[in-house]
């Protein structure tokens, strides 16, 4: 793993305890339990909104149909962007081959969770859960880094490793893409175990790996915005040139120089070391993380 250059000491909170089962009721006048979906921070898994196999099918189509209008020169990319994406989008099903992605990295976790959760007695263990600062997303979902909860004589004769959170179980099994986002940044402690486990799993062909062809979540949901957005286009609407970029949003940083790269250029990070930055977040990075700007 090659030495990082970004630090973090991130802020948040530790969050009670929650079962295994979501809480739905009242304890007292003022205490409602209630249940909320989590994105887990630092991964992207692969998606599985097409829904099913019929629906996998269409969006290959659709993605055969968006390499066709990048090879014409009709998509507002550039030629080195192109180059990259379209062995993606014409050599491989990608629409098929994420969806089962999707579904096997879904299985893989429910493995996790029921093998970790569960005690040696059968009885089964609460969450870990921690939050940052802010702790929701703009879904309303709660951003979070999710364990097992465990005693403190327990902690104290396990490894780091050995009591990661669910989120570097995922990276580790190749199931999940690092998606680390400012200002949501792993400690100094963790951060390079997110990035040796990403390696190790790209090295190794694990999960998603399998297919050098595969696409991060966040690659397969930019080409659904770009197909959309080339297909009007195509069609004769006139559109600004802020909404013909707006496929792709978050600037990309180099972990290992700080150097900074417009959002169509994050290709040129690998994986294990992409810092993604809203554009609203941009100059707090920047001056924070004193990145350097490639363009």
């Amino acid at each position: 793993m090659t030495k990082l250059e970004i630090l973090w000491s991130p802020s948040g909170t530790n969050l009670p305890s929650l079962g295994v089962k979501s809480l739905i009721d009242i304890s007292d006048g003022d205490t409602p339990n209630i249940r909320m979906p989590i994105r887990m921070l630092s991964i992207d898994t692969p998606e599985v909104t097409a829904k099913s196999p019929t629906g996998a099918a269409k969006v290959d189509a659709k993605f055969k149909q968006l390499a066709t209008w990048i090879a014409q020169g009709k998509s507002p990319v550039t030629a080195s962007f192109a180059d990259y994406i379209l062995p993606k989008l014409t050599q491989v099903a990608a629409g098929t081959l994420q969806f089962n992605q999707g579904k096997l990295a879904s299985a893989h976790y429910q493995e996790v969770i029921n093998k970790r959760l569960t005690k040696p007695n059968g009885s089964q263990r609460k969450l870990y859960i921690r939050s940052p600062e802010p702790p929701f997303d703009h879904f309303g979902r709660l951003l979070a880094y999710v364990a097992p909860s465990y005693s403190p004589s327990e902690r104290a004769a396990m490894t780091r490793l050995e009591r990661a959170t669910f989120n570097l179980d995922m990276l580790a099994s190749g199931w999940a893409a690092p998606f680390v986002l400012f200002p949501n940044i792993p400690n100094e402690a963790d951060l390079p175990l997110v990035v040796d486990m990403c390696e190790k799993a790209i090295n190794q062909g694990l999960g998603q790996y399998q297919e050098p062809l595969s696409m991060a979540g966040y690659e397969y949901r930019m080409c659904e915005k770009l197909y959309q957005i080339t297909r009007q286009l195509v069609a004769g609407k006139s559109m600004s040139e802020k909404k013909k970029l707006s496929w792709r949003s978050r600037y990309c940083a180099d972990m290992r120089n700080r150097q900074l790269y417009l959002p169509e250029g994050y290709f040129i990070v690998p994986p294990p070391y992409r810092l993604w930055i809203w554009p609203d977040d941009l100059p707090a990075a920047i001056g924070v993380l004193n990145l350097i700007p490639q363009y």
